[in-house]
Parts: C-alpha cells; sequence; structure tokens
C-alpha cells in the first residue's frame, strides 16, 4: 500500500468495494458494525504483535520473557491493548471457515473486554446471529487480513486507521441521512482544525458522532496521535452505537479520551458541566426540534437570550460558549438559517453575541458537502480570546469569507474543498488575526466588516451581503478580432456537428433505419 494520500484512497476503495460486495442483502447501518468491528480487532491485534516482538527482542531471560510477555500492564504502558492467544487475528484466521466463527468472534470480543477495562461496552458482539452468512463472515476475515501484509514501510496498525476513516465515510454515504448522524466530511473537519489550531490544551465536542473531530485531520492526528501530554479530549454522545463507533475510532489512533454517553444529551444531561476547554470542535444536528428546548427555560447556559423551544441552533451556540475558557475558541458547523433568522427571537440572540465581540469569523459554505442533508450551512468562529486573548486588534471586528463557489465534485452528488482551498480560507483568517502575512479584503471572497456595518444589515451575518461580488479583469482583446475568432470556431464546430450528424444516419441504416 502506497504511503501517500492517493495510495491509500485507491487501496481502501477496492477494499471497500469488495466488502461491500459481500454485503449481500443486508442492511448498511447493520453491515458498519460487523466491518468496523473486524477492523478494530485487526488492528489492536496487530499492535499487539508489534509490541510482542519488540519485547521478544529486548529481553533474554527465558522465564523472565515468559512473564513479560504475558503481562497485560506491559502492553498498556505503550498504549497498546493486551490480546488474549483466542483474540488474535492469527487465531481468527485459522477458523474462518468454520460454521461457528461467528461465536468465535463474539466470543473474542468478550475476552477483550475483560481484559482491556476500557473497552467495556464498546464492542459489537452480535457475530453468531443467524442472519448472518457465516460463509460471507469468513471470506471478510480473509479480506480484512490482507490489510497492511508485506508492509515495512507503513505499519499495518496505520492503515487500518485509514481504512477505518475511510469505511465510516463510505458508510454514512451509503445511510444518507442517518449517516450525518456519525460522520462530518473530512475536509470540513480540516478545514476547522486548520482555523483553530487546536495543537495543545482541552479539546471538546459535545456532539460528537464517531469522534471524526478528534481523529479525521491527517495534521491533527499526525501532531497529537498518541500524546496524552498535549492534549485533554472530552466529548459526550447521545447515540450508544455511535458512542461505540467513536471509542473504537480512537483507540485505533492510539489517542486517550473521555467520551461520555447518555441518552439525555448534552442539554438535558451535561456529561461535562464544569468543563471550560480551550478548543471546541462541532457538527451539531442542524434546526433540530426535538431537543425538549421547553424543559429548559431558565437554564444558565442561556446568557444571550433563551433559544426557541422548536429549534436548537441558538442552544447549540450558546452551549458551545458557556463551555469555552477565557481565552477559548470554537469553530461549529451549522445551518445557513443561523446567519440570518429573526424569528423566535433568534435574531435578538445573534444580535447579542456578535454585541459582545466574542464571534470572529463566519464561513459561507458550498452546497453538497454532506451526505445526510442538502441544508446549505455554514462555520462560526467565536472566540473569547478576541478579548481577552493577544488577538485585540480585531475589536468590533468580524471576518466574513464566502467560500460557496469553491469545492470540486467526487461524484455526482458529493462536492469536497481542496487542500488548496483549505488553505487559501484559513491563510486569510491567520492573516486577520494577525498571526501571519498582511490581511487584505478581497472582493468577493472575504471582509472585515466593523459593528457599524453589521449593524446597516440588522446582524444579519451572511457572508454574501459584506464580501460583494468578486472582480472581473477586464477583456482587452478588439471588439471586431474577438467576433472573428469566435465565428471562426463556431464555425468549425458546426462543421463537426453536421459530420457527426452524417455518421449517425450512416450507423441507423446499416441496421435498417433511416431518417
Amino acid at each position: 500500500m502506497s504511503s501517500n494520500g492517493n495510495g491509500d484512497l485507491t487501496f481502501a476503495s477496492t477494499l471497500w468495494q469488495t466488502a461491500n460486495k459481500l454485503r449481500n442483502n443486508m442492511d448498511a447501518a447493520e453491515y458498519k458494525h460487523v466491518v468496523l468491528g473486524l477492523i478494530f480487532l485487526k488492528y489492536i491485534s496487530d499492535a499487539f504483535e508489534e509490541k510482542h516482538e519488540a519485547l521478544e527482542s529486548e529481553v533474554a531471560e527465558p522465564q523472565a520473557m515468559y512473564e513479560i510477555l504475558n503481562d497485560p500492564d506491559e502492553y498498556r504502558a505503550d498504549n497498546v491493548f493486551y490480546v488474549p492467544e483466542k483474540a488474535r487475528w492469527q487465531y481468527l484466521q485459522k477458523n474462518a471457515k468454520q460454521p461457528t466463527i461467528g461465536k468465535i468472534i463474539d466470543d473474542a470480543m468478550d475476552i477483550l473486554e475483560k481484559d482491556n477495562p476500557t473497552l467495556k461496552g464498546v464492542l459489537p458482539k452480535n457475530y453468531a446471529r443467524e442472519g448472518l452468512d457465516k460463509q460471507r463472515l469468513g471470506e471478510l476475515i480473509d479480506l480484512i487480513g490482507t490489510i497492511g501484509l508485506g508492509d515495512k514501510e507503513n505499519r499495518s496498525k496505520d492503515i487500518l486507521g485509514r481504512v477505518y476513516e475511510y469505511f465510516l465515510g463510505q458508510f454514512a454515504d451509503a445511510e444518507g441521512k442517518k449517516g450525518g448522524q456519525f460522520y462530518t466530511p473530512r475536509c470540513i473537519v480540516k478545514l476547522l482544525v486548520e482555523m483553530i489550531e487546536p495543537y495543545k490544551g482541552r479539546v471538546f465536542d459535545p456532539c460528537c458522532g464517531s469522534g471524526g473531530m478528534f481523529v479525521q485531520s491527517e495534521k491533527f492526528v499526525k501532531v497529537h496521535g498518541g500524546r496524552i501530554g498535549d492534549i485533554a479530549i472530552h466529548g459526550q454522545e447521545s447515540n450508544q452505537t455511535t458512542w461505540r463507533l467513536c471509542k473504537m475510532n480512537l483507540a485505533i489512533r492510539s489517542i486517550d479520551a473521555n467520551i461520555a454517553w447518555n441518552n439525555e444529551g448534552s442539554f438535558l444531561n451535561d456529561a461535562h458541566k464544569d468543563l471550560k476547554s480551550d478548543f471546541i470542535l462541532a457538527n451539531p444536528p442542524f434546526n433540530d426540534s426535538d431537543w425538549h428546548g421547553d424543559l429548559l427555560r431558565d437554564d444558565v447556559r442561556w446568557k444571550y437570550g433563551v433559544p426557541p423551544a422548536g429549534n436548537a441552533n441558538f442552544a447549540w451556540i450558546q452551549h458551545f460558549i458557556h463551555h469555552l475558557s477565557p481565552t477559548g475558541i470554537t469553530g461549529f458547523v451549522l445551518a445557513n438559517g443561523s446567519m440570518s433568522s429573526n424569528t423566535s427571537g433568534e435574531g435578538d440572540i445573534r444580535k447579542n453575541i456578535v454585541e459582545a465581540d466574542i464571534v470572529d469569523c463566519i464561513v459561507a459554505l458550498p452546497s453538497q458537502l454532506f451526505f445526510n442533508t442538502m441544508i446549505p450551512a455554514c462555520l462560526w468562529f467565536v472566540s473569547r480570546g478576541k478579548k481577552n486573548g493577544k488577538f485585540r486588534n480585531r475589536r468590533k471586528e468580524v471576518l466574513f469569507i464566502d467560500a460557496r463557489n469553491m469545492g470540486a465534485m467526487i461524484d455526482r452528488r458529493h462536492r469536497e474543498l481542496t487542500d488548496e482551498e483549505v488553505r487559501k480560507i484559513s491563510d486569510a483568517y491567520h492573516a486577520w488575526r494577525g498571526e501571519s502575512g498582511k490581511y487584505k479584503d478581497v472582493k468577493g471572497f472575504c471582509k472585515s466588516a466593523s459593528f457599524d456595518e453589521i449593524k446597516k444589515h440588522g446582524y444579519i451575518l451572511t457572508p454574501g451581503r459584506y464580501v460583494g461580488i468578486e472582480e472581473v479583469e477586464e477583456d482587452d482583446e478588439v471588439f471586431e478580432e474577438k467576433m472573428k475568432r469566435l465565428t471562426s470556431e463556431l464555425s468549425e464546430q458546426m462543421k463537426k456537428d453536421k459530420e457527426l450528424d452524417e455518421e449517425i444516419k450512416k450507423n441507423l441504416k446499416g441496421i435498417g433505419y433511416e431518417i
């Protein structure tokens, strides 16, 4: 498997196509847990074997070697799960063709949870069920067993992490609307991370899904994977099956985290009530009308106004702000309505947040970025550091970025921001904050607007109102010359059209039809 991104994607894509053929008639939402659970098993087994080999090479005394190789603490000390023999991939693959393979996998999951308390309640354990084709399950084990074989440049477990991430995205696509509940497109996560740079401190996502905000950015993973001293990760998820995906996703990246689960969710049962975070990244449900707002009218979090019971957008915004440290910053995704809605007091809440001078930046996103919704979306960046930190030169200003015309179509339904576009947006933001380069307004792209300008627009934060229309370079071609060139091109095109028409007639005549 190639070490570059394209090679990874080609390999993962081929693997996905093969795995998907084995799905048969199983629903994507159900199959997801079958496949991702096996990838996780392969990962922790490979990581264990790697550490096992390292320990063998370090110890010379036979008796001491036996004790050390079978001491779970020797593995946990290096952030590696201890894997008993009957849960190791080699044992599973040896039994892949057995009719009892489903029970063997379930037993392996049970053993792992007993020997590793942090995995308790996390792993899927329903491989023995009658409806799961055991022959196809065995074929899937053989397929996943090929990941990382013979690859010395990249450790098998690193490749498995990238495959797991890719599969999450593919399952989100296959599940459509439901997929958005556990997956945020990678380019959006990358943009959020590039802009707020969560490299040291407390990182929080109160609606964390499968943990993408923590692991999807290559830069984030490269800098922080397993480096517990640099960051402390906290999250909350109300869907238990999604919480399991998150726990496995983080474990595959060797990222230690405090991820809470409860049925009530972050509004009704805030699992991190006293947490003040340096960084918050989130993609909350858009326009959620079922957030039980009627039970929380007097909540301490509503500092800027009581959010409407029929829409959670401004409840989420204030929940994020409530959990920020005195110099903290949050970047999050919301529906475009959050920038302009004036119904049910939302306009007043938005005005109060702007007047508090904590809104840093608003980015309008292109359409078709998400798997689960066609609702246009935007990014908000809210910073307490604007008032209390080192960026006071932007007091009473907001940066507006219009990225609606960006992105490249990756298939007929989905668009993706390119790395260059992510860099262009984040560079503008960091220049505006005075961190790098010199900031300049660019017509049609970015504008630093004063409170007076925002007030004139009724505190509506839609970037298109501020950035203007992109300047088009003047056409200096002489009109007569331009017309000659265009008519010549048109004549040539018409000639080709005529030739094509004749070819079509000829082909039709050959099969007995005439025009």
